[in-house]
C-alpha cells in the first residue's frame, strides 16, 4: 500500500490531504505539493484510524503531550487518564513513552483511549525487555529491536521517534570535544551510546536504516528521527556533538524520504533564546524542509517548576522561525513525572506559544482572531470573548468565581472601567469603526 507521500507524488489527492486542507485554509492541491515534496506530513497508521493531523511548512504550529509510565510509578488508569485530558486540552498529537510496567499493555489501552495520532520511542520498551530476559540492556539484539518496531506499529502506532543519526562518528566528535555541561538528556539516546560502546558495534539504526525505513513504511507510519544527542543544557547547544547527529538525521531523513516514508526530523531540547532562530535554519536547510519536532525548547536552565512556562517562551520563537510541532514541557520537568494537572498545564502554555509564534508566521490566518477579540473587549461583549479564548471554560469559570456588581466591566476595575469610560467618551467613533 503506498505512503500518503507516494500518493501525492503520483498526483493523488487522499482523503486526509483533502482534510487538511480544509482546516489550513488552503487548496487540496498546495497540501498535495507540500506532502510530495516532504515538507508536510500526517502521522498515521493503516491500522488504526485517527485524527488527521497536518505538519509541516506553511501549516499551523501543533502541539504535542508526552505520557507514560516510569520505573517508580506504574499506573496504566491514571496514563490513559492522563491521555484523556491532553486530548481534551487541544494537544494535537501525543507520544507514550512507558518504561515500567506492561509496556505492550499501556500502549494499547492508550491507543484505545484516543483518537490523537499517537507515537512512542521503540528503543526504551527494546532495552526494557532486553534487560528483562537478558539481565542486561547491552545484551540487545537487532533482530529483536526490529521486531518490537514491527509489533508497535502493528498496535497502531502513527509515528516513532527513532534515534538512527547516533553513529560511531558522532559518538567520537561527542568524546574529542572533551567536555559536556549537561550530559547526555535523551534515555533512548544514552542506552544506544551505552550498547555500541559495550558491543563494540555500531548503531543498527543507522546501519539497518533501510529496513527500519521499510518497517514504519508498510503502515505509513511517520519517522521521526530521534536527538539522542541533544543539548541538555543551553551552554551544550550548537556543540559538535549535537550538529553532527542533527547533520546524519537531515541527511537519512531525504534518504527516507526517496524510498516513500514520511519523515520527519527533532530538535534539541535546550537552546540559547538567540540561537533558536539558526537552529531552525540549519535544520531546514540541510534536511530540504522536512517537518522540525522541536522539544520545547527551555532557553534557560533553572526554571525548574516554571519550565512550562521557559519552554512556551522557545516555543513560541520556534513556531515564530518556522517549527511545525511543539513538544510540550510541563510544571514537573527535571522535577518528577507529571500528574493529570500537569499535563494539562503543559498542553495549555504549548498552544498558547503556538499561537503567538503562528501570529509571526502566518498573520494573514491568524490576526484577525485577536481583532476580533479586540473589538470584544472594548465593546464589554464578554460572550464574543469567551468564544474568541483559546480556552473559553477557564475564562468563564475565572469571570464566575469573581463576578463584578456592574456585569459590563470586571472586578480589576471596577467602576472605573476603561472600555466602559472610552465607550461613553468616543462611542460613536468607536462604533463606526466596529461596523468598518
Amino acid at each position: 500500500m503506498a505512503t500518503q507521500l507516494e500518493l501525492a507524488q503520483q498526483g493523488i489527492t487522499t482523503p486526509a490531504m483533502e482534510t487538511i486542507a480544509a482546516e489550513e485554509g488552503l487548496s487540496p492541491e498546495e497540501v498535495r505539493g507540500l506532502f510530495a515534496s516532504g515538507r508536510v506530513v500526517a502521522p498515521m497508521n493503516t491500522n488504526r484510524p485517527a485524527t488527521v493531523v497536518g505538519i509541516g511548512t506553511g501549516l499551523l504550529t501543533k502541539v504535542n503531550a508526552s505520557i507514560g509510565t516510569s520505573t517508580d510509578i506504574v499506573d496504566i488508569d491514571a496514563e490513559v487518564a492522563k491521555a484523556r485530558a491532553a486530548e481534551k486540552a487541544g494537544a494535537h498529537t501525543l507520544m507514550e513513552l512507558s518504561v515500567g510496567g506492561d509496556l505492550d499493555l499501556v500502549r494499547r489501552e492508550v491507543l484505545a483511549a484516543v483518537d490523537l495520532p499517537v507515537g512512542n520511542v521503540p528503543l526504551y520498551q527494546a532495552f526494557c525487555e532486553a534487560s528483562a530476559r537478558y539481565g542486561d540492556p547491552n545484551k540487545l539484539d537487532e533482530e529483536m529491536l526490529l521486531d518490537i518496531i514491527e509489533r508497535q506499529c502493528a498496535d497502531g502506532i502513527s509515528f516513532m521517534a527513532v534515534h538512527c543519526g547516533i553513529n560511531l562518528y558522532t559518538i567520537e566528535r561527542l568524546e574529542k570535544q572533551g567536555y559536556r555541561y549537561g550530559g547526555l538528556v535523551s534515555k533512548g539516546g544514552t542506552s544506544m551510546v551505552a550498547w555500541m560502546k559495550t558491543n563494540r558495534r555500531e548503531n543498527p539504526l543507522y546501519e539497518k536504516f533501510d529496513r527500519v525505513v521499510e518497517i514504519l513504511k508498510k503502515y505509513d507510519v511517520v519517522l521521526s528521527l530521534g536527538n539522542g544527542l541533544r543539548a541538555g543544557a543551553v551552554a551544550d547547544s550548537f556543540d559538535r556533538a549535537m550538529v553532527q547527529e542533527l547533520l546524519i538525521n537531515c541527511e537519512l531523513a531525504e534518504i527516507g524520504a526517496a524510498m516513500g516514508c514520511q519523515m520527519m526530523v527533532e530538535g534539541p531540547g535546550h537552546v540559547p533564546l538567540d540561537e533558536i532562530e539558526a537552529n531552525i535554519i540549519l535544520q531546514k536547510r540541510m534536511s530540504n524542509y522536512a517537518p522540525y519536532y522541536m522539544l520545547g525548547p527551555l532557553p534557560s536552565d533553572i526554571t525548574a517548576s516554571y519550565d512550562h512556562i521557559n519552554a512556551a517562551i522557545g516555543a513560541a520563537q520556534s513556531a515564530r522561525y518556522g517549527a511545525d510541532l511543539i513538544c510540550y514541557i510541563t510544571p514537573a520537568e527535571h522535577l518528577a513525572l507529571p500528574n493529570l494537572a500537569d499535563v494539562v498545564e503543559g498542553v495549555k502554555a504549548s498552544l498558547v506559544a503556538a499561537r503567538i509564534g503562528d501570529s509571526a508566521k502566518h498573520p494573514e490566518r491568524t490576526r484577525s482572531r485577536d481583532i476580533a477579540m479586540s473589538k470584544a473587549r472594548r465593546d464589554s461583549d464578554w460572550e464574543a470573548q469567551f468564544e474568541l479564548c483559546l480556552f473559553p471554560e477557564d475564562a468563564r469559570a475565572i469571570r464566575a468565581e469573581r463576578c463584578p456588581t456592574d456585569q459590563m466591566a470586571c472586578t480589576m476595575c471596577g467602576e472605573f472601567c476603561a472600555n466602559k469610560g472610552s465607550m461613553n467618551l468616543f462611542g460613536g467613533l468607536l462604533e463606526g469603526s466596529a461596523k468598518a
